[in-house]
């Protein structure tokens, strides 16, 4: 078979003209009505499932997935997923039926993706259906957080699935429309009592007021990234904020966690009072954990050790931010190591307070 050269050439160079034609006349029907081709359905699968597959392969993944934080994961699935993708003992929405492609109900699918691919999913998102990107693309350790939660949800029940997601009474998901609903946003995650209901939340009892303030107001305006965090705080009415943070900050302060193996204690503690001098990282505790300090400067003491580690390597690559003092935290975090920021971890999470921190003190300090 003889093959024209210059008319396959003029052929396919006419060809993106055609179809910019075929667009502007209307001819491709976009309406979800009719469903796609069986060949366009397939290809796009085809695609998307190939595009995962590819880009996963730059994904590293941690030696293990962090369990521990599956619960404020299972709250943020509650809120942002399950109304297409169901959960235990809450079926989906019957509007599904009508979406093109349909979500899949991942309790029966996760299983057909690897670790690395269900990260990519999580934080990108995929194009061309309902499904969207992480809220933020600063805080893998939310992703991964999910990713440990999905690879739960297959054996989960329902009791196991109300108590991760809601901790009691299933909150409104809407606007909360007075403090008693934004407090049941907070609650099911941080606890009634503040002390947070998993290592991977800070407690938030006895915290400073202007702290707490600040915090929630660098969510909503998105200077402090948290996919999490950043969704619920933006569900409450910027008055009701200082209200929260004054409500967490008079509840009391329960004892610390059990006490760590001593060797990281011990040289978290070293730290926490003198410093690295010869890498320029300062003692923690000269601006952390004083009666007299900055009502904007959180308490450490008692905070679960993943969650300060956590936060001390967003600080040390940059990623965590919010309060005007951010920068301070900046610097005084990039040159600790692992074993520094693990260590000094431990310390603060068995160290217990030493003052009550400033009910509802600093609010009017708060930054705009």
């Amino acid at each position: 078979m003889h093959v024209n050269w210059k008319h396959l050439a003029i052929g396919l160079g006419v060809l993106p003209f055609v179809a910019l034609l075929g667009a502007w006349i209307g001819f491709f029907n976009v309406g979800a009505s009719s469903g796609h081709w069986k060949v366009t359905d397939w290809f796009l699968h085809f695609a998307m499932r190939s595009a995962v597959r590819t880009y996963a392969l730059a994904v590293d993944v941690p030696d293990a997935l962090p369990r521990y934080a599956i619960q404020p994961a299972a709250g943020h699935f509650a809120r942002g997923c399950a109304i297409c993708h169901g959960a235990p003992g809450e079926p989906r929405t019957p509007v599904i039926d009508f979406m093109l492609p349909q979500p899949p109900d991942l309790a029966t699918r996760v299983g057909e993706w690897t670790d690395a691919q269900l990260f990519r999913i999580v934080k990108h998102g995929v194009r061309f259906t309902g499904m969207p990107a992480w809220p933020t693309q600063k805080r893998d350790d939310e992703v991964w957080a999910m990713v440990a939660f999905l690879r739960e949800l297959p054996q989960m029940d329902e009791p196991r699935w109300r108590d991760l997601a809601y901790g009691g009474e299933r909150p409104p998901l809407g606007q909360a429309a007075d403090f008693r609903q934004a407090l049941a946003e907070c609650t099911r995650c941080h606890g009634e009592d503040g002390m947070g209901r998993s290592p991977a939340t800070p407690v938030l009892a006895g915290q400073s007021a202007g702290y707490l303030a600040e915090s929630l107001r660098a969510y909503v305006e998105k200077r402090r990234r948290s996919g999490i965090m950043g969704v619920a705080a933006a569900t409450v009415a910027p008055e009701l904020l200082p209200d929260l943070a004054r409500h967490f900050s008079a509840l009391p302060v329960a004892p610390p966690s059990p006490v760590q193996p001593p060797a990281p204690v011990a040289k978290g503690k070293e730290i926490a009072r003198s410093g690295v001098p010869a890498r320029d990282v300062p003692a923690c505790l000269g601006c952390h954990g004083r009666p007299d300090d900055n009502p904007v400067y959180p308490e450490l003491s008692g905070q679960p050790a993943p969650y300060i580690a956590t936060q001390l390597r967003l600080f040390r690559s940059g990623e965590r931010g919010g309060t005007r003092f951010a920068h301070l935290m900046h610097n005084a975090a990039k040159n600790l190591s692992d074993d520094e920021i693990d260590a000094l971890a431990a310390y603060f999470a068995q160290r217990e307070r030493e003052y009550a921190a400033g009910h509802g003190a600093g609010l009017s300090g708060a930054a705009p």
